[in-house]
């Protein structure tokens, strides 16, 4: 026999921004039950950048501390490799407040993290291995779900008030209520992989781009993340053509760290990141709102879906709370102010997203005439030292060359974004902010 329970918020999903949400309801004393479809959250490949927007919600939740005790890498810049130069694009050393870095941390910490202290609150509720099967509706109106308990397949009701979906850009929940999302064309996908790090290596982040070929390497300490861009759909082409023709693509992509991809042992080693931008027109419906990856899946260009997914969720937990708090019925009327306060940064990072997938597959970021980078790993260190004059770079690296303080703009752009959430003061803790 199907068993039932209620609760007054249902989360499903235990991502950013489900377990933030849970969070922040139960502070507001609202009994929230988060859903998790795995045992754990040991994921691989999964966003782990931790953005100053972030930080700084940490800081104002009591939870910076405990955050800054976790092993962490830290970027502070970010420089772009072209075949005219190399220039250092943004500097996270001007960014306002408490945090002027970005940290990289295993998502798995982090989610523990957020777990750890979501359960310290008495209305908080994580079913791990609980996989959602269905909507429940009473009328015409989203009531709750139905999951599966993963470890012996029984079959379970849970009702609520409100349901959210946090389940990411393959949602089964919006399938279910029949939402389907706008697709943006995206030309690219990416191919995932790590190499090791120098100590005389680059610091920080790095772009690199040739004749329409893009990578990024993200700094790891003792290895880098690798980005390498291919063109929708070139996965199966590309591995046809064999590892070794891969490497001489890095090789002559990246010369400086030709010495080390030997590590690549097979194209086992390298993931395939299926890209999509997809947007919801509308985030909810009667009993049932969308956000993060659910209502908008971001491309990684920027590294800010995880972030702009725990945005959405403070954002909600604000304008929600009040209403849940006496276990009452939200009106959709208050489900659409989520929506209108959240799409317009959303669509903003989209909309420079799509430009950034066109500059790079037409080649405007690079010439395909003038020589690759070949400079010693030991230059590259210095941040941003020219392989040509000036003047033969495009015209916004000029200017961020010439007057270092717009290298602020993208900093702030990306570590912090268009429309940073605060937490409200019902959710804060005191905690000790300091510039860590």
């Amino acid at each position: 026999m199907l068993s039932s329970e209620r609760t007054t918020c249902i989360v499903v999903g235990g991502g950013p921004a489900g377990l933030v949400l849970g969070l922040l309801m139960a502070r507001a004393g609202v009994d929230v039950t988060v859903l998790e479809k795995h045992a754990d959250f040991l994921r691989d490949f999964r966003g782990d950048t931790v953005h100053a927007s972030t930080l700084t919600l940490l800081d104002e939740l009591g939870l910076g501390e405990r955050f800054a005790a976790l092993p962490q890498r830290r970027i502070d810049r970010a420089q772009i490799q072209l075949d005219q130069g190399v220039v250092q694009i943004a500097d996270l050393s001007r960014l306002p407040g408490a945090h002027q870095h970005i940290a990289l941390v295993p998502q798995w910490d982090f989610l523990d993290l957020v777990a750890e202290a979501a359960e310290e609150e008495p209305t908080f509720t994580l079913r791990r291995n609980a996989e959602v099967i269905g909507l429940v509706h009473d009328g015409g109106r989203v009531a709750g779900v139905r999951y599966r308990d993963r470890t012996d397949g029984s079959e379970h009701e849970v009702r609520a008030s409100l349901t959210v979906a946090c389940d990411g850009r393959g949602s089964v929940v919006r399938a279910a209520a029949g939402l389907v999302p706008r697709s943006f064309g995206v030309p690219i996908d990416v191919w995932w992989f790590r190499l090791p790090r120098r100590d005389t290596d680059p610091v920080g982040g790095v772009g690199r781009i040739s004749s329409a070929q893009f990578a990024v390497m993200i700094d790891r300490g003792d290895y880098w993340q690798c980005a390498f861009l291919i063109h929708k759909g070139a996965d199966a082409v590309m591995r046809a053509a064999g590892l070794e023709r891969f490497r001489e693509r890095i090789a002559a992509l990246l010369p400086w760290m030709a010495d080390r991809l030997e590590a690549l042992e097979s194209l086992d080693d390298v993931k395939l990141l299926d890209v999509k931008l997809e947007r919801l027109r509308t985030w909810h419906r009667d009993g049932l709102l969308l956000i993060g990856d659910a209502a908008h899946a971001m491309s990684p260009v920027g590294g800010v879906g995880v972030n702009l997914a725990v945005a959405d969720a403070v954002a909600t937990a604000r304008l929600l709370a009040p209403a849940l708090r006496s276990g009452g019925i939200v009106p959709r009327s208050v489900l659409r102010q989520v929506q209108r306060r959240r799409w317009w940064p959303t669509a903003l990072i989209q909309g420079g997203q799509r430009l950034a997938h066109r500059a790079v597959f037409t080649g405007r970021g690079a010439t395909a005439s003038t020589p690759a980078v070949d400079a010693a790993p030991a230059g590259l260190a210095d941040g941003a030292v020219p392989i040509a004059p000036t003047e033969a770079l495009p015209l916004p690296l000029r200017l961020v060359r010439r007057f270092p303080v717009l290298q602020g703009v993208p900093a702030r752009l990306i570590a912090i974004g268009p429309l940073p959430e605060h937490a409200p003061d019902w959710a804060r803790r005191t905690t000790e902010v300091t510039a860590r």
